[in-house]
């Protein structure tokens, strides 16, 4: 229902479905948050975004609806003066460390709304100190930065379904467990991202790295993940979905990298792999169904909440760790270098990612790691940051070095949720000698919680499912085994919208930027020159000159894995 408003003194129609602050923001204006977020429910516990409605007073915008008639003011002098005193509060037990925070350097929303109302943080000392929670591989607990917004708590329960964070009696945000690591944590990092301040971060080595870059007898060799090359450039105010890939290329170089690869190339290999394997286990009989394995915070869920499931997920690596098995493989037969002297970076937009280089079985017989470090997508602009580099009036454009570095267009969309469904299916669909499918396999695409399709693949029927977000794996796992749903494939993405919505994405994000990010993604793979990953030249040369076939000794042993029950 449509509603007359007047708004700061102008005639305006509001939509009553939608909340004060919502149609505020339609009309241009804009209104300080601090707790709220369009995708998760609204607490109004910060109370910055109030305005002053005439005849009622101060109320909070997020969690208000407006009425017919309604005259209100969005920056009367009431309303700044009341907001300038809710800040101040706010910093009154807050840490005072903004110069070392690692949510410094514009990505603090409360040091940026403080910046804004001109208040400064005078925190009287009195709050009592926290013990600092570095248990988790992924990311910081920092409980002397929290301001309290709930948003932790939403997105873990109301999105993601599991709930590691609670609000306390007295308003402050708990745990289920002392520490993190004791939690079922997934690591996500859904929770990282929708922080707005430094209470939560992920865990960062980017002095480390930015000293050893400069170091010249150092070999460091690094590869970026689909989705970063679609997402970096809104960290320098470029829109949503703008391929930066080879500005990032050349940047990276500058910075001192020995090689830039890219994950696709590893992605690509993941197909090869994953879907010989499927096709194994599907015309002779294997376990089924088939849970694609590259998306770390799921493998982490399944090891944590459904261990019955492991035998189900392919012993894939993901493409991080197959492109990091290979650097010190392929590529250091290659170029000579020992796998020792190779250290290996990653730039992911996944925390998880995180933890998936410290797992055991992701070492080759001498006790290398695959990947030795994971960068985020936003530690990366803080890289580009510190070095003074900025993607937005950056003129340099480079490919990326070959023999690692061709990925197709089937790679690419890795990055969305149902694009590893849907790339498999190109490979497969070939394989099996199917004409009549188009290359797009749209069946697969949406923003849905669970999609499934039933596929006549060279006659024969393919029933496969994407589950967008780890919501909804467990009521589909337990519909499986009550023999509710005839499945042989399934895509499982953690994060709703796949790894263009990864904890470690630019922030703060939303589904409407997310959908912006797809667009830009699919518009990547339609313009590649090759969409399907057995047509990689780059892959079939390793086939050729290293590795024998796709699921053979070496590619196993090399290539594959293995899960362990984590179930509590």
């Amino acid at each position: 229902m449509k509603v007359s408003v007047i708004v700061n003194q102008k005639n305006s129609i509001f939509d009553t479905e939608k909340s004060i602050l919502q149609n505020i923001n339609e009309m241009g204006i804009d209104i300080p948050t601090l707790c709220y977020h369009e995708d998760i429910s609204t607490s109004g516990v910060c109370k910055v975004c109030s305005v002053e409605i005439v005849g009622r007073g101060l109320v909070t915008s997020c969690d208000n609806y407006p009425e017919d008639k309604m005259e209100l003011f969005t920056h009367s002098n009431k309303v700044e003066e009341f907001r300038k005193d809710r800040i101040k509060d706010i910093l009154k037990d807050h840490s005072n460390d903004c110069l070392t925070c690692e949510k410094a350097m514009g990505d603090c929303e409360l040091q940026n709304i403080s910046y804004e109302y001109g208040v400064e943080n005078r925190g009287d000392g009195t709050r009592e100190k926290k013990a600092i929670d570095n248990s988790s591989f992924a990311f910081v607990r920092d409980m002397n930065k929290c301001i309290g917004c709930q948003k932790c708590v939403k997105v873990c329960e109301e999105i993601q379904g599991i709930g590691v964070y609670c609000v306390k009696e007295d308003g402050t945000i708990g745990m289920t467990h002392e520490t993190l690591a004791e939690t079922n944590c997934i690591a996500c990092g859904q929770c990282v991202k929708i922080c707005p301040v430094g209470a939560l971060h992920e865990k960062i080595d980017l002095k480390g790295l930015n000293y050893d870059l400069k170091n010249p007898e150092k070999h460091i060799i690094v590869q970026m993940a689909p989705a970063v090359k679609n997402t970096l450039g809104e960290e320098f105010g470029i829109l949503p979905g703008t391929d930066v890939t080879k500005k990032m290329v050349a940047a990276l170089k500058e910075l001192g990298f020995d090689k830039v690869f890219s994950t696709d190339f590893g992605a690509d290999v993941t197909i090869m792999e994953e879907g010989t394997e499927f096709l194994d286990r599907f015309t002779n009989g294997g376990v089924l169904p088939m849970f694609t394995s590259c998306c770390p915070g799921w493998v982490n869920y399944a090891e944590i909440n459904h261990p019955e499931f492991l035998d189900n997920l392919s012993s894939c690596k993901s493409p991080q760790q197959i492109f990091g098995a290979l650097s010190k493989s392929y590529y250091s037969k290659v170029s000579k270098v020992k796998p020792a002297d190779i250290f290996s970076v990653s730039i992911m937009p996944c925390t998880a990612k995180k933890t998936e280089i410290r797992r055991d079985m992701l070492t080759d017989d001498d006790g290398n790691k695959d990947v030795d470090l994971v960068i985020t997508t936003r530690e990366l602009a803080k890289l580009f940051k510190m070095n003074k580099i900025s993607l937005a009036n950056y003129k340099k454009e480079e490919e990326f070095d070959k023999f690692l570095g061709e990925g197709t267009g089937a790679a690419r969309i890795f990055a969305t949720t149902g694009g590893v469904m849907e790339a498999a299916l190109r490979t497969v669909s070939d394989v099996l000698g199917e004409t009549t499918h188009s290359l797009e396999y749209k069946e697969v695409r949406g923003f849905e919680g669970i999609r499934e399709a039933s596929l006549t693949i060279a006659g024969k029927e393919v029933n496969v499912a994407v589950i967008n977000g780890i919501k909804g794996a467990t009521p589909f796992l337990e519909s499986i085994k009550r023999g509710e749903r005839k499945v042989d494939f399934i895509e499982v993405m953690a994060c709703v919208g796949g790894c263009l919505n990864g904890g470690g994405a630019p922030a703060p994000d939303n589904l409407r930027v997310v959908a912006q990010r797809r667009a830009g993604l699919y518009n990547s793979d339609e313009t590649s020159p090759l969409r399907k990953s057995h047509e990689n030249i780059e892959v079939k040369k390793l086939y050729e000159e290293f590795l024998g076939k796709p699921g053979g000794h070496k590619s196993h042993h090399l290539l594959h894995t293995h899960y362990e029950s984590r179930k509590k």
